[in-house]
């Protein structure tokens, strides 16, 4: 697939960046003295754990809602979700009065459950997976007429997403190397898409954890595959791709260049070091870039960016974290 061809082009995430224009924050980017030190060039950190939401579905959310029309959105809107798009999207959906509806299994941690109750919307636990929480979806949009607004496999939720890419290469032109967390693949596509749409010579590598890794184990096998969902500290990063999927396997197997996996200790390390050391809370997701850095695996030419995607992390298992703890607790597990 070259990238003329490819479901979500430079020019339908130039049209996304202007349709979301003033609902979502352009979030900053600065450099880390510490890391660049260690990998031996510069190093910036895309602070997107700044954004409204807390994370960067607000971008893919905002964009699929208002691409609608007025009786679809009066419909009601539904999603599976691992939490970050389910706020994203109930955040998105109040904005434009309509009534989201967030389906998720009991995986997904009780504070972004309460945050996306907070939000107004309708919120269904079903099961243990993110597939299960999907059939419950496919359920309500065939009995109850309800629009799906996935979390990653939609050209708008992609084009979305790759209003980063816009915002990194604004914000460092020459950035060599750029170091996104993978889940579903729709921030690796809709990043990829733009960075290598404006720079072709840049590399954009995903990062994920080694635990229950959906794209990971789908690009390896040359086709969607279901993996087991496992508990991880980077909990945002769990749940499959679909078997069906359209667009983000695609974009992701032909655009990213390299995919790290990580442990759960390298991600707590991750995690600490963002605090400790830029000041900064994030989740286990949004430390994926840091830890992959601080593990000795990344080595670049040139600048790289680190996009420090999400910050909507259970406080208490924050403080465990930097307080020591290398992974989750049994009751975290549980």
């Amino acid at each position: 697939m070259s990238r003329q061809s490819a479901p979500v082009s430079l020019d339908d995430i130039r049209a996304a960046s202007a349709h979301i224009a003033g609902r979502v924050l352009r979030t900053p980017m600065v450099q880390s003295t510490g890391l660049s030190e260690l990998v031996g060039v510069p190093v910036h950190l895309k602070l997107e754990h700044h954004q409204t939401t807390g994370s960067f579905k607000l971008r893919g959310a905002t964009n699929a809602v208002l691409s609608l029309a007025a009786d679809e959105r009066a419909s009601g809107v539904v999603a599976a979700s691992t939490g970050n798009h389910g706020r994203a999207l109930a955040h998105a959906a109040k904005a434009e009065g309509a009534v989201a509806t967030i389906c998720m299994s009991r995986l997904v941690p009780e504070n972004k459950v309460a945050e996306i109750r907070r939000l107004g919307a309708n919120v269904q636990i079903i099961g243990r997976s993110q597939d299960e929480a999907q059939d419950e979806v496919n359920r309500l949009v065939a009995e109850k007429g309800m629009v799906m607004v996935p979390p990653f496999d939609l050209p708008a939720v992609i084009a979305g997403q790759g209003t980063l890419g816009l915002e990194i290469m604004e914000q460092l032109p020459d950035a060599a190397t750029v170091l996104v967390p993978l889940s579903g693949g729709g921030l690796a596509a809709g990043v990829a898409a733009a960075v290598k749409g404006l720079n072709p010579k840049a590399r954009v590598i995903g990062l994920t954890m080694e635990r229950g890794a959906a794209m990971k184990a789908s690009l390896d096998a040359g086709r969607p595959v279901q993996v087991e969902e496992l508990p991880s500290l980077a909990d945002s990063l769990g749940g499959g791709i679909g078997l069906d999927n359209r667009l983000s396997f695609a974009m992701c197997r032909d655009l990213l260049d390299d995919v790290i996996l990580l442990s759960e200790e390298e991600i707590a390390a991750g995690m600490r070091h963002a605090y400790s050391v830029e000041r900064e809370i994030v989740e286990g997701a949004g430390a994926v870039g840091i830890a992959a850095l601080l593990s000795g695996r990344v080595r670049s030419e040139g600048p790289i960016v680190a996009i420090l995607s999400g910050r909507n992390v259970d406080m208490n298992l924050h403080r465990r974290i930097i307080n020591g703890a290398e992974s989750l607790s049994k009751e975290d597990a549980a």
